[in-house]
């Protein structure tokens, strides 16, 4: 398993592009969708919705446990992706690729994020 260099990631195990006139995509990695195993629903926030690096803003649920999901920056989500609303397993199939969750129009980044190897030494993944 490699985690994509050009990516940020979060101590809670999400990632986030880099930014893009505004906007980065958000996802959780591939550590965090072999921990947490099957995906069978998903909740995201809304478009529009206000969202604060660090803290709750969905979930996802599998067939071993629900967990949280964080916010990796502040800023108003632009979109969900509705294809894991529909096919949670498509964050364990291919969570860098077309399992991300969410776009978010970034007002403020933190300045923790980790890069690919950070991340990486951190997971142990």
């Amino acid at each position: 398993m490699s985690n994509p260099q050009q990516l940020r990631y979060s101590k809670e195990h999400e990632w986030l592009s880099a930014v893009e006139d505004g906007v980065a995509t958000v996802g959780i990695t591939e550590h965090a969708a072999n921990a947490l195993g099957d995906i069978v629903f998903v909740q995201l926030p809304e478009v529009g919705d206000t969202i604060t690096a660090g803290e709750t803003c969905g979930e996802l649920e599998s067939t071993k446990s629900v967990s949280d999901l964080y916010s990796p920056v502040s800023g108003e989500v632009t979109e969900a992706n509705q294809d894991v609303v529909d096919d949670p397993s498509l964050v364990n199939s291919a969570p860098f690729e077309g399992g991300w969750l969410f776009k978010v129009r970034v007002s403020e980044e933190p300045k923790d994020l980790l890069t690919a190897d950070e991340y990486t030494e951190f997971s142990g993944s």
